[in-house]
């Protein structure tokens, strides 16, 4: 249940801003914020959306150990999807079950990892062709154990067979495509094929009402409508087709923007979300869900070089993926503040305009969202996590522990 103290809306409300700055009253920026009711909050409406489909924990999305042990402590999560070999191999030291969600040349982590049975056990490799297996196979030597090992499929739409509406992630597309990969690790007793994984990304990963109006939000519409199809169908060949090879111990998909539509697919066992736990503005765009609020960086005034700009220290952390607006940090609260056009969010300093600039004092703070979600926690050391207007605890990012794997 969504506590009252939480509101649906896409800026902190005057209320949480008092609740933050009174909470790091005593912290100069940067300084990263988890509001724990909005973080919490979502967690539940994640599962809810998942209608008892497990979530596997996107740890690229989150970067904090102790907030995804927070996650995975709750119902209906299960496992994590994690981004480099070499992080799953840390994170093995105290999780379970953990699938790496990208193929891997790491050939150092790789024999680290044929090493230790242990970790045999709990760690899931991907993989999206017979030339990354060989890799692979040449780094393990004679593993402890077998390898895990899962199937990377490609789950973009293609059009008229030459436009391609989502990532070009795989080259496995086809159920042939697929027995052929997995008859090969099959055959082979260094490898155990367990999983398949296939990530929607034109649906979970882009917005329906897009910054411009381009393309137009019609035509999203029935561009993720025709995916939706178009996936459900062939995962569910290639799924059956894999299975009259081998068990399969799951099947993964989606990702916070689909959870709904891949929940459906009945071929789907799991599926991967982090995003949604912090809520970063890209998520401000979607039509069929509205996360709160959660996860904010504060950066200190250290300017007044004009009546209606301040200018703050720091600032240009800008998100991955196509340049443009979208990707900008978004100055949310004092309210009415904007970049100013010939400078942006600046490596060092970033000035903003607008009429709550009179309103700040050189050492107060301004507060940012970012775009996406676990990226912020590349610039901190540390998320203070926060319950009311009081820190609760101080809790590490992966930066912070010494850990720095893209």
């Amino acid at each position: 249940m969504v506590k009252p103290s939480i509101q649906r809306s896409h800026h902190l409300s005057a209320q949480q801003h008092e609740r933050l700055d009174r909470a790091t009253a005593g912290l100069d920026g940067p300084v990263g914020v988890v509001d724990l009711e909005a973080f919490d909050a979502n967690a539940d409406d994640l599962v809810r959306r998942a209608a008892g489909t497990p979530i596997r924990v996107a740890s690229k999305s989150v970067r904090c150990r102790a907030l995804i042990d927070r996650v995975l402590a709750r119902e209906g999560y299960e496992g994590i999807l994690a981004f480099t070999l070499g992080e799953a191999l840390w994170l093995a030291e105290t999780h379970y079950d953990i699938v790496v969600g990208y193929p891997t040349a790491d050939r150092a982590a790789l024999a680290a990892l044929a090493k230790d049975e242990e970790k045999l056990a709990r760690v899931t490799l991907m993989v999206d062709s017979a030339e990354g297996l060989s890799l692979v196979k040449a780094a393990i030597g004679t593993p402890a154990a077998p390898v895990r090992v899962a199937i990377d499929l490609d789950a973009a739409l293609v059009v008229a067979h030459r436009i391609w509406l989502g990532a070009r992630r795989s080259p496995v597309r086809t159920p042939e495509d697929a027995v052929a990969l997995a008859r090969i690790v099959a055959e082979d007793p260094d490898f155990q094929l367990v999983g398949l994984m296939a990530y929607e990304g034109q649906v979970a990963g882009t917005v329906d009402r897009p910054l411009g109006g381009n393309p137009p939000a019609a035509v999203i519409r029935r561009m993720k409508k025709a995916s939706i199809a178009e996936i459900t169908e062939r995962r569910g060949k290639i799924v059956a087709a894999v299975r009259s090879l081998t068990d399969l111990e799951f099947v993964n998909g989606g990702g916070t923007g689909s959870i709904e539509s891949t929940h459906a697919d009945p071929s789907v066992t799991e599926i991967a979300a982090g995003s949604g736990l912090y809520g970063p503005t890209l998520f401000d765009r979607y039509d069929g869900f509205t996360p709160h609020p959660a996860t904010y960086f504060g950066l200190s005034v250290v300017r007044r070089p004009a009546p209606g700009i301040v200018t703050v220290a720091g600032g240009g952390w800008i998100a991955s993926g196509p340049p443009g607006l979208d990707r900008v940090p978004s100055p949310t609260y004092p309210f009415g503040l904007a970049y100013v056009g010939t400078e942006g969010a600046g490596e060092v300093q970033t000035p903003l305009r607008g009429h709550a600039a009179d309103e700040l004092a050189i050492g107060d703070k301004v507060w940012f969202r970012h775009a996406k979600a676990g990226e912020v926690c590349e610039r901190l050391d540390s998320l203070h996590l926060v319950e009311g207007a009081a820190i609760i605890t101080v809790a590490p990012t992966y930066r912070g522990e010494g850990q720095t794997f893209l």
